[in-house]
C-alpha cells in the first residue's frame, strides 16, 4: 500500500479535482501542487471566486442557463430576437455558440438527449419548458442545434412531433464538411450529410 506524502486536506483537493471533466488522477495532482505552491495567487483568490458561484449561481427558470441572476442575462437582453429560439443539450453549447457570436436570438437548454438505454426520457430533460414558451406565441423558429448523434436526433424529431400543432417554423443545423476541413479526412457519414445539404453557389 502507497505511502501518504501529503496531508488529508491535500487529498482532499486532490480527489475533488480529479471529479472535473478532463482531469484524470495524474493532472489533478499537479493541478493541486501547482494550486497550493501559489497559494496567495491562485489558490485563496479561486477558493473566494467559488465561494461566490456557489453562493449565487442560479439556473435560469427561462430557458436553463446558468447565472447569478434568474432570469439570466441572455433572457433579459432586449437586444435580442426573442422569435427565434435556438435549442441546445447543455449550457456550454449556449456558451460555444455566443462565443461564435453568428446570432443575437434566444436560447433553450435541455440538459441533455433523450436515452431510454440509460434511462432518460422527456421528463428528465426540459423539454416541457420549451414546448410553453412556444405555446405562449411569438416564436416564429426553433433551430434544434443538438450533436448529431443518435440521441440527438432522436430528441430533434420528438421535439418536432411534440410542436407539431403550433405555427412554428422548426429548423436544424447543417451538417457536413467543416470550414478548413479535407474531404479526404472526413468520415463516410460527414461526406453523405455534406452531400445531402448541398447547396447552390
Amino acid at each position: 500500500m502507497a505511502k501518504r506524502v501529503t496531508g488529508p486536506e491535500i487529498e482532499k483537493l486532490i480527489q475533488l479535482l480529479a471529479k472535473v471533466p478532463g482531469l484524470g488522477p495524474r493532472s489533478a495532482r499537479r493541478a493541486a501542487l501547482h494550486l497550493v505552491k501559489k497559494k496567495e495567487q491562485l489558490l485563496g483568490p479561486l477558493a473566494d471566486a467559488m465561494g461566490d458561484a456557489y453562493a449565487k449561481v442560479r439556473i435560469c427558470s427561462c430557458c436553463g442557463n446558468v447565472d447569478t441572476s434568474d432570469p439570466c442575462s441572455v433572457c433579459t437582453d432586449d437586444r435580442r430576437d426573442n422569435s427565434v429560439i435556438i435549442v441546445v443539450e447543455d449550457v456550454s453549447d449556449l456558451w460555444a455558440l455566443e462565443r461564435a457570436g453568428a446570432m443575437n436570438t434566444a436560447y433553450h437548454v435541455l440538459g441533455g438527449t433523450l436515452s431510454p438505454l440509460d434511462g432518460i426520457g422527456p421528463d428528465d430533460l426540459n423539454i416541457k419548458g420549451l414546448i410553453e414558451r412556444v405555446g405562449k406565441g411569438g416564436v416564429r423558429e426553433l433551430i434544434i442545434a443538438v450533436n448529431a448523434t443518435v440521441e440527438g436526433q432522436t430528441t430533434a424529431h420528438y421535439i418536432t412531433d411534440q410542436l407539431g400543432g403550433l405555427d412554428v417554423k422548426i429548423t436544424r443545423l447543417a451538417h457536413g464538411v467543416p470550414v478548413g476541413g479535407e474531404l479526404d479526412y472526413l468520415d463516410e457519414g460527414t461526406l453523405t450529410a455534406a452531400l445531402r445539404a448541398r447547396t447552390v453557389i
